[in-house]
């Protein structure tokens, strides 16, 4: 018996060694239409140190202290954590099925029997005529093992997609952190922005106040008529009505922090309401090149892991076309006393083997199934590759953008401040008239909100693209192993 077990396994292991379906080989880049290079932006490569910690770049402690405390209580960072977890107990289970399944169990107790010829007892309950009655033990041991052997890679095809299964969930927490990190990032400078207008706002209610107080001298004197005055009060009350929406927006931006940091609105953020200034943006930022995209990009990542997983999968749908091999065995053992209960030990081995005969197409519709799923997610992942590709060629043109629109700003504020001192002085000796006035403070105001507007662009820009290039997970405690393809 010991030869022949050993038989059945040594040929079972022979045959599982031929695994059923394609074996996955990740797609080259020419297959998913990936460019050398970027239309624009420096070639050179971005190492995984900076991306890691980009944010740092802007040299902004406040915000800094924020992304710490989001990527260690942020909920959504959390569930995907756990959904992390599951999938590794996913994968526990399915190389679990590799090794034999073994039960035991086991019995003892007492049984009663009677017999009574007549029917009839006494008056103390006992058998008349010749009846008995016996108590006796009994007691039982088992033990049942059972294994199912691969043949045809089900097993190993199952196995091959759970550790497909848990990269990708790896890949999937890299991008929720890396989203949170940029969201964070762009509420924190609309938060400063918001700050930033509020106090140009401000500045602008006490020129334009005096510029209402000396509208109302002028009118007193006769120098002017009563259209100044209104003009002036007209103007301040339009300053008067921005600053509520830009209050409003400044509280929107410093409750979405409070929750991405995983904290209720109001009292978590009340330090950010002292006004700060917008973050400096750095000068230069190196892309690298379409390539490192895919290595750095998680959503790409893991969507060519779900590329792997399911076309494990078509082994395992292929797999079940085939004859399937199980070999179970059982020992035991029954007494009538506990100390006898060794004393005769019986088991046995068995083989089983299973072959599905008619199943109306079921499982050859699985197969082709399975095939149609694969085709979805190669579709799936390259359209994550050209997204990722287009995300990276927008950030950029926004920075260019912003870069030079800020340029500009600057010097059409400089202008507009000079226009405007000339014209406050030249209105109060009556050589212009209001409206000349109001014009030149007005174009200063949007002069002012523009170049703060576009500084904020900038650095948003150069957030969006860090984003793009997948930068804010390398250095997680769960990161999945290096490389595209990470089958082990």
């Amino acid at each position: 018996m010991r030869y022949r077990f050993a038989w059945i396994s040594g040929t079972a292991l022979m045959l599982s060694a031929c695994a059923a379906g394609p074996n996955y080989h990740a797609p080259q880049t020419s297959a998913l239409g990936v460019p050398a290079t970027y239309s624009q932006g420096d070639s050179a490569a971005l190492s995984d140190t900076d991306l890691a910690t980009w944010w740092t770049r802007l040299n902004d402690p406040a915000l800094s202290s924020l992304i710490d405390n989001a990527i260690a209580n942020n909920l959504d960072i959390v569930q995907a954590q756990a959904r992390l977890r599951q999938a590794r107990e996913s994968l526990r289970q399915a190389n679990a099925s590799f090794l034999p399944q073994v039960s035991g169990s086991a019995t003892g107790g007492r049984n009663y029997s009677s017999q009574d010829a007549g029917g009839r007892l006494d008056s103390s309950g006992n058998p008349i005529g010749g009846g008995s009655s016996n108590w006796s033990s009994s007691y039982s041991a088992r033990a049942n093992a059972s294994w199912q052997v691969d043949l045809f890679g089900e097993l190993s095809r199952t196995s091959e997609a759970a550790r497909a299964d848990l990269a990708a969930s790896g890949y999937d927490l890299a991008n929720v952190r890396m989203t949170i990190i940029s969201e964070l990032v762009t509420n924190y400078v609309q938060a400063r922005l918001a700050q930033q207008q509020l106090t140009i706002a401000r500045e602008t209610q006490a020129v334009q106040k005096d510029n209402y107080d000396i509208a109302g001298w002028r009118l007193q004197a006769g120098l002017v008529s009563s259209l100044d005055e209104q003009q002036a009060k007209a103007q301040l009350a339009q300053t008067n009505a921005s600053v509520p929406q830009l209050e409003a927006s400044l509280r929107g931006s410093l409750n979405r922090i409070a929750v991405l940091t995983g904290q209720a609105p109001g009292e978590a953020t009340r330090t950010l309401e002292t006004p700060a200034p917008i973050p400096v943006a750095t000068t230069q930022i190196a892309t690298g090149i379409p390539a490192d995209t895919l290595r750095q990009r998680p959503d790409i990542r893991s969507a060519e892991r779900a590329l792997a997983a399911a076309t494990a999968r078509i082994g395992v749908a292929q797999a079940q076309l085939y004859p399937s091999l199980g070999i179970s065995g059982n020992i035991g053992t029954t007494s009538n006393a506990f100390k006898d209960l060794f004393s005769l030990i019986t088991g046995g081995v068995f083989g089983n083997v299973a072959q599905t005969i008619f199943d109306g197409g079921r499982l050859r519709s699985q197969v082709r199934s399975q095939k149609a799923a694969t085709d979805a997610a190669f579709a799936a992942y390259k359209q994550s590759v050209l997204t990722a590709l287009e995300d990276v060629e927008n950030a950029m043109a926004s920075l260019d953008s912003a870069r030079r629109r800020k340029v500009e700003f600057a010097t059409a504020y400089d202008a507009s401040n000079n226009a405007a001192i000339l014209a406050r002085s030249q209105y109060q000796v009556g050589l212009i008239d209001f409206q000349t006035l109001s014009t030149s403070e007005t174009t200063l105001l949007n002069a002012r909100n523009s170049l703060a507007s576009a500084q904020s662009d900038e650095v948003l820009a150069i957030a969006q693209l860090y984003n793009a290039l997948g930068g804010g997970w390398q250095n997680m405690d769960d990161r999945p192993p290096n490389g595209q393809n990470d089958e082990q």
